[in-house]
């Protein structure tokens, strides 16, 4: 008898045979290991994404969520205190001037691939792209150096879900309750000395008279950081995955750096690292000759959507000239991620930088080591080695 659990590690290695079958045969299904329907093809994911009236977020997103998040975040909150959230978010984003981080970013890049000078084999999640995302988020938030360690640890755990409990664990919880007083802190120190950073400007965005409150800042904050650790790291770990995997596909990036583009999209679509997020029926609604109740929660499997083939054709192809329009990578309708242009330029800035001084390699292990999380996919180590 089919089933589909998102906390097994078995998923976590590979999920997209069990996506086919609920493709093919059970587009609408109930899993009582996860206690919520999953919804794996992509224009019923893309009709949940729009229908936020029906699919609500405001009972959380995470697929395993974190205490009292849910209501005060960009990807907690439902229209219209979702518009009103994003409006000021993004007024903190446009203020920061996220281009002003291009030359940054390349010159944190450039550092971080130099430290691989020597090293004939690496861990590109420890070495390279954990040391580039962590560096990148500090200098757009304004975090003080000296905590870069710890905050990625703490981000990292975050993320993560006990696979045999299918619940956060007291180290998960720890971390969240950690990183939400390190951002605390950091507000308070921001609110006394302003600088040019996303976290004086969250602290201080306005529109018409309206501010974000204590709460809304706090928790978006804290989210900011674990997501541009986290997500970015994952996301960057499964880009390089592919390009070792697919060495045509690398060298065509690497004879032409502007194919990055492309690749970043085609990375999106074909292994995204935000996985599944879940949503709360607020009615309810016959799908495929099942009725969902209101109250029940959703998962929407993006990485099912991105590889249905009623949507793009050979769908299991990685395919640098793609250009897949519409993907979920970044998500969808309301609730598109904020922060895709900013992840868009910092992959291909840091890859770019990468295969300048390493051009060739290939994945040492055939087995990885699989993040433990029932929402987001990526290793916990690429070990990587050059070829000549």
């Amino acid at each position: 008898m089919f089933t589909f659990d998102p906390y097994s590690p078995d998923v976590d290695a590979d999920p997209f045979p069990s996506y086919r079958v609920l493709r093919d045969e059970h587009p609408c299904f109930w899993s009582p290991e996860a206690g919520m329907w999953i919804l794996s093809r992509y224009d019923d994911i893309m009709r949940a994404l729009n229908e936020w009236q029906t699919y609500s977020s405001a009972q959380g997103n995470l697929m395993t969520e974190l205490p009292n998040r849910a209501g005060a975040t960009l990807g907690t909150t439902d229209p219209p205190r979702h518009d009103r959230l994003r409006g000021l978010i993004q007024k903190a984003f446009v203020k920061r001037n996220l281009e002003a981080l291009a030359d940054p970013m390349r010159a944190i890049a450039a550092e971080a691939v130099a430290a691989l000078h020597g090293k004939e084999q690496f861990d590109f999640v420890e070495d390279f792209s954990s040391k580039f995302t962590v560096r990148v988020l500090f200098a757009a938030l304004g975090l003080p150096l000296g905590d870069e360690k710890t905050v990625r640890d703490k981000a990292v755990l975050m993320v993560q879900s006990d696979p045999r409990t299918r619940a956060k664990g007291p180290e998960h919880i720890e971390a969240f309750n950690w990183m939400r007083d390190y951002a605390a802190s950091v507000i308070a120190e921001r609110r006394a000395n302003p600088q040019n950073d996303l976290i004086s400007h969250f602290s201080t965005a306005e529109i018409d008279g309206d501010k974000l409150d204590e709460r809304e800042v706090l928790l978006t904050t804290t989210t900011l950081i674990m997501a541009g650790i986290e997500s970015l790291g994952g996301y960057m770990a499964m880009f390089a995955l592919n390009m070792a995997d697919f060495a045509e596909a690398r060298a065509k990036c690497v004879e032409n750096p502007d194919l990055l583009a492309d690749a970043i999209e085609e990375s999106l679509r074909f292994n995204t690292s935000a996985q599944r997020f879940r949503r709360c029926l607020k009615t309810d609604v016959e799908l495929h000759g099942q009725v969902m109740k209101a109250g029940d929660f959703v998962c929407l499997a993006y990485g099912s959507g991105n590889r249905d083939d009623r949507k793009f054709a050979s769908p299991d192809v990685y395919d640098v000239g793609r250009k897949p329009k519409g993907h979920l990578g970044f998500g969808g309708g309301v609730h598109a991620c904020l922060g895709g242009a900013i992840a868009r330029m910092a992959v291909k800035i840091a890859m770019d930088e990468f295969h300048k001084v390493i051009p060739q390699y290939s994945r040492v292990k055939a087995q990885l080591a699989w993040m433990p999380s029932s929402t987001f996919r990526s290793p916990m180590r690429l070990d990587l080695k050059r070829a000549h």
